[in-house]
Order: C-alpha cells, then structure tokens, then sequence
C-alpha cells in the first residue's frame, strides 16, 4: 500500500476538484491508487459534484413551510431555472423548508440535519442531487419565525408548485382573535411585503448605518438650499418621515387599500376581529437578491472549450 501524502492528496484534489477529506478517504479505501480513487470518487458522486462547484448558481428556488405558530423559509440555488422546474429538486426545496423549522435559522445545522428516508444528511443528499442532476447547487440560506399566541402566516410570489418560487415572505401576528380570520390578514400583509420591500419592522429597527447615510446625505441637499441650520434640521427631519415611510413596515402605505399605513391597517384589523394584533415580525426571501450575476459571452465560452 502507497504511503498517503500529502503531495497525492493534493494531486486526486487537482485531478478531480473534491474536497480534501474526501480525496483523503478515498486513497484510503483504495490503497493509495489515484486512478482507482478518482474511480472511488465518481461512483459516490463527489468528483462530479466538485467539478460543479465552481460554476455560479443564482437561480434555484425559495420555499416555505409553516407549522402551527412555526414557519421557515429557505434558498436553494442552481445555475438555471431549468432546474427549478425538476420534480427532485422542488421536493428537495420542499423538504429543507420543512426541516428548516427546527434549524432556527442556521444553515450549518439545517446542513447537518438527517434528510428523511436516505440515511444521508441534507448535506449529503445535496451533493447526491448534484451529482444526479449534473448541476451546481447551493443552500444559501435559511431563516425561521414563530408566535407565542397567533399565527404564522405566509405567501409565494411567482409560485412554480406549492409554496415554491421567487420570493417567499413570512409574517407573525400574535392575538387571541380567530386564527382563519388572522390568517387571511396575515397573507394580506405578506403580499404587500413582497410587493414593498420593507427593510424594517418599525422605526427602531431601521439599520443604524443606513440611516446615519441617509442622514448625512439629507443634510448635504439640505445645505444646498442656503438656508439656516435650524431650518436645515426641520427639513432633514421631515425628509426622514419620508424615508421611513419608504424602508419600515409598520410606516408603509398598505397596498391593499392605498390608503392606510400597515400600523392602521393591523389597528382597525384588531378591532374588526375584536382582539387587539400585534406584528411581531417578517421575512422576505427574494430569489438571487445579492449574488452577482456573471455576465457570459456564449460564443466565447464555445471557443474556450474547444481549445481544451
């Protein structure tokens, strides 16, 4: 048996792209071979899926699940919406966002976490799928929210099956008034969020260092006006309602009607159920939001490949 250096390690790793612990075990079990350990490698799917790995996926899907006062959503990303259409993978989405309830927003732990039925982790039946599908594929992100007393409400935009698309919102309204009545409302107030794109709650909640930004930019319009410094404040102030009523929920002009903000909107809802509600909290999931797209030259991408 060959000694397992290093330098081969490296060696199946540039060969084949895997991981490091992977092409590790993989001369273990074949005593050393690199031929027969790239072979190892490709029967379980790892060189396929690592070859993969470097290829920009920023398509894909976001999927919900609530379970009582319990919801999660979830990102997974694949190279083209192609993909998004296959039945393995929207079962793959629609399972993680299941188990992603108890994941409590963790990646690493939703990762971890057994995927039912395969005797692998979800890690695991990623890389499986990848090697299956013959795409790149990530799970870029999860997050969770939950209610003491209410409902956990939620709505799909631009929905491919059940609760799958491109952007996924989740809303937590606590009251005691009738949970098909809070339900309704909650995916009312949902809607509106994938429509607005609040980045806060309530005022409080607002980012510090956008709204210092946002302040100092006020200010220097402002200035540009000649006008004194205690105006000045007046109209730096004033220009912020505006801004708030831009970025935070609770601040917004409801779509629904076009008429409230959502903090009336909840106000009167509360009173028509005849139990106070309270919004505890949301999520918005839109699909790719972040990843930098490369932009291709197809007809370059052709030449590249027949040179090699």
């Amino acid at each position: 048996m060959a000694e397992i250096t290093a330098a081969l390690v490296k060696e199946l790793r540039e060969k084949t792209g895997a991981g490091m612990m992977d092409c590790k075990k993989a001369l273990n079990e074949t005593g050393g071979d690199i031929e027969a350990a790239v072979d190892w490698l490709r029967t379980k799917g790892l060189a396929a899926a690592a070859k993969k790995a470097g290829r920009a996926a920023t398509e894909g899907l976001v999927g919900i699940a609530i379970d009582g006062g319990k919801g999660a959503v979830v990102e997974v990303n694949s190279e083209t919406d192609f993909v998004a259409r296959n039945d393995a993978f929207q079962d793959f989405v629609r399972t993680l966002a299941s188990l992603s309830i108890n994941a409590d927003g963790n990646v690493e732990a939703l990762k971890a976490a057994d995927y039912p039925g395969t005797g692998r982790t979800v890690d695991g039946e990623l890389t499986n799928l990848i090697a299956t599908i013959g795409e790149n594929m990530s799970l870029r992100r999860t997050a969770s929210l939950a209610v003491a007393n209410g409902v956990v409400a939620g709505y799909m935009h631009a929905a491919v099956g059940e609760n799958l698309g491109k952007i996924g919102v989740l809303v937590g309204l606590e009251s005691t008034a009738d949970k098909d009545a809070l339900e309704a409302f909650g995916r009312q107030i949902a809607m509106h969020i994938a429509a607005a794109r609040p980045e806060a709650l309530t005022v409080e909640d607002v980012d510090t260092e956008a709204l210092n930004r946002e302040r100092d930019v006020l200010t220097e319009q402002a200035r540009a006006s000649g006008k004194p410094e205690n105006i000045i404040e007046k109209m730096v102030e004033g220009r912020l309602r505006k801004y708030y009523e831009e970025v935070v929920l609770l601040e917004q002009v409801f779509v629904i009607d076009g008429e409230s903000k959502v903090a009336k909107a909840v106000e009167a809802k509360g009173k028509e159920l005849g139990a106070p509600i309270k919004l505890t909290g949301f999520v918005r999931f839109n699909l790719g939001e972040g990843i930098e797209k490369e932009e291709s030259d197809f007809a370059a991408e052709v030449a590249a490949t027949l040179k090699h």
